[in-house]
């Protein structure tokens, strides 16, 4: 068995190199989930990602989102929902995403890849919970 970060890293190589530009998270989430990918954790705005694999955990940092200290905006529901369409059109990138999401109050957002579930949150609890599609890859 591969290790977790190179099982990790050729399911999303494969899931970028495949997936449609329109609805192109479930079929990312289904390659991640196929490659064992339980479940993948966010921390805004520091772009943290924690990946809990069935071969073992794995962290991936990106660039923040900020630089030094920043006020948390407040949770905006409409705002996150407008960013998740945007995003499920095809109309951002990876990063925009995050962007809109963070200016939406999200700071931490999980993915449950078995149950097709993610859940946004805000700094004083507040969640929004949206399902996904099963696709076929």
């Amino acid at each position: 068995m591969r290790n977790a970060i190179e099982n990790l890293l050729a399911a999303q190589q494969l899931a970028m190199a495949t997936r449609p530009k329109v609805g192109g998270f479930p079929y990312l989430a289904e390659v991640l989930r196929k490659a064992g990918v339980k479940h993948n954790i966010w921390q805004l705005p520091a772009c943290q990602s924690v990946y809990i694999t069935d071969a073992g955990p794995v962290v991936s940092v990106m660039p923040s989102l900020i630089d030094g200290t920043a006020n948390i905006p407040n949770f905006d529901r409409e705002g996150l929902i407008k960013a998740i369409r945007v995003d499920q059109a095809g109309g951002s990138t990876f990063i925009e995403f995050l962007k809109a999401t963070w200016e939406a109050g999200v700071i931490t957002y999980e993915v449950d890849f078995n149950e097709r579930i993610v859940t946004y949150r805000g700094v004083h609890g507040e969640e929004y919970v949206e399902h996904y599609s099963q696709v076929e890859v």
